[in-house]
């Protein structure tokens, strides 16, 4: 189910834009959503779980993590929180893009795999959703082929659940689970803050954004 649910997320997001076209104030808020929840996620239910191990470095894991993320976003320049300012040429793929993206979509799928964490399965697909639906769209403004871009999308829906089946089969996955985690949130925590301060602009107060990071709150608090 946690595979089916992560390649989900992706299909999902591909459905969306095929069928309702949605405009990019609609992608902003459901962005918005999911960078709430994330966030969420990861304050209340996850560095809970990795500083109650009273584990030394635990802080300095999480600070990999952020340091990590923006390596990737060097590559991928922000596509993993909704923002993709590559210039491509028809009719090619652009690789550094599929793979900053890819390690970074593998990465989240590392955790799921140790522990049967259905509040991060959750966090995930709802952050995926959105950024494929970004992705999808800029592809196609690319005038890549169809197949490409096809191929594309269902290798980056399948990063996360090969995370997760190797972290079930390697023991270096189940032995350092904490520390691991911990990376995971410095992720987590780059990509949530980016969406949410980045998807504000000219810094002024909009109303519709505000009501989605609350729901996001909210859900996210209930659920834990």
């Amino acid at each position: 189910m946690n595979i089916l649910a992560l390649i989900g997320s992706v299909i999902l997001g591909v459905v969306l834009v095929v069928s309702i076209k949605p405009t990019t104030k609609t992608i902003q808020l459901f962005l918005s959503f999911s960078g709430a929840y994330l966030l969420s996620i990861t304050v209340l239910h996850l560095l809970p779980e990795v500083f109650e191990s009273q584990q030394k470095n635990i802080g300095v894991f999480i600070l990999v993590g952020i340091l990590l993320q923006s390596i990737l976003e060097y590559f991928s320049k922000g596509a993993e929180h909704g923002h993709v300012h590559i210039h491509l040429h028809a009719n090619k793929i652009p690789w550094l893009l599929f793979f900053s993206l890819s390690l970074h979509a593998f990465f989240e799928g590392i955790p799921l795999g140790a522990a049967d964490n259905k509040l991060l399965l959750w966090a995930i697909v709802i952050h995926k959703i959105p950024i494929t639906v970004i992705l999808f769209i800029f592809l196609l403004n690319a005038k890549l082929a169809k197949k490409g871009i096809y191929l594309f999308l269902a290798a980056f829906a399948l990063m996360s659940p090969l995370g997760m089946a190797l972290s079930k089969k390697m023991t270096f996955f189940n032995q350092y689970h904490i520390e691991i985690t911990a990376v995971i949130i410095g992720i987590f925590f780059h990509i949530s803050t980016a969406i949410l301060f980045e998807s504000t602009q000219n810094h002024q107060f909009n109303s519709r954004k505000f009501i989605a990071v609350l729901l996001g709150f909210i859900i996210a608090f209930l659920s834990v």
